[in-house]
């Protein structure tokens, strides 16, 4: 018997994931592609795929992999009116490549257990185009034997498939990966235009920043952007916003002192409080040069 695979979330991470699970398998299984937004799925067509927006076409899946935006919208498709959990084959397992809190894919994952369900924390890092190459690093929580048994499947959509110990830690290592990406693109936010308003040339401080030391993937992405202006290309500071979120969770629950990333949250703050949260998050520079009465960007023309 072939097996059923699942895919929920049909986004720009979810769908080349799909593309990726049925182009490298052996011909073998069944793949359904399913978002209930149909302006996601219009369009969508591989052979080998089943596109659908009906969340029904889950039933019987022995592998359900999740893209959703956040972990409210897994639990409303695990455990609502509706929930694709008790839809299942009896001892599937969810893969979820979303990113939510720690705290709430603990407790999500071990009701999952509770129904007899096997479970990963997957998230994954590397961007659309990473997701297109099949070349993401994912980031899981387990058991070893989950782990093991799902192995094959998520090489299949990244370069790099690590177990990073039990159920929450693929999150964990998320928020910290985010956390640290959204601490370099805050400092950039704020810095640039300080040196531009001592008179510094745009165009030469993004040569320096982006391969000097100080040089980083949020330099390198984001810089050049910032000079040409564009700022509605990447994910949402609104929605990206809960990485900040998350760490803060884990800092009041265990105690721990993060300075630096408040430093950040406050200007992710900025940017959201100016009306950004739409933008993408090399927007935080623009409350910045708005104090400065300044622009980083390179002559036009």
């Amino acid at each position: 018997m072939s097996r059923r695979i699942a895919v929920m979330g049909l986004g720009q991470m979810g769908w080349p994931i799909a593309l990726n699970l049925a182009r490298k398998g052996d011909g073998t299984e069944t793949i359904v592609a399913v978002d209930a937004d149909p302006g996601r799925v219009a369009g969508l067509a591989e052979p080998g795929i089943a596109v659908t927006t009906d969340t029904g076409a889950v039933a019987g899946a022995d592998v359900l992999f999740l893209c959703l935006p956040d972990g409210d919208v897994v639990e409303a498709m695990l455990f609502g009116p509706d929930g694709l959990s008790a839809r299942l084959a009896p001892g599937a397992t969810v893969v979820d490549l979303s990113t939510i809190a720690h705290g709430q894919a603990v407790s999500l994952g071990r009701a999952l257990e509770a129904r007899g369900l096997c479970v990963l924390d997957a998230p994954v890092s590397g961007a659309p185009a990473g997701a297109e190459a099949g070349t993401l690093t994912v980031m899981c929580g387990g058991t070893p034997e989950t782990f093991a048994a799902m192995k094959p499947l998520l090489e299949r959509i990244g370069a790099q498939v690590l177990h990073m110990g039990p159920l929450g830690s693929g999150q964990l290592t998320k928020t910290v990966n985010n956390v640290i990406y959204d601490i370099n693109i805050a400092a950039l936010a704020e810095v640039l235009p300080m040196a531009v308003a001592m008179g510094l040339d745009p165009q030469q401080l993004a040569s320096v920043v982006t391969t000097g030391t100080s040089r980083s993937y949020a330099s390198q992405y984001f810089v050049p952007r910032i000079l040409r202006g564009e700022f509605d290309e990447g994910y949402p500071l609104g929605k990206a916003y809960k990485d900040l979120v998350s760490a803060a969770a884990v800092s009041v629950a265990r105690g721990f002192p993060l300075p630096v990333t408040a430093a950040a949250t406050t200007t992710y703050q900025m940017a959201l409080l100016a009306g950004h949260g739409e933008r993408d998050k090399g927007a935080m520079v623009l409350p910045f040069e708005a104090m400065l009465g300044v622009k980083v960007r390179a002559p036009s023309g």
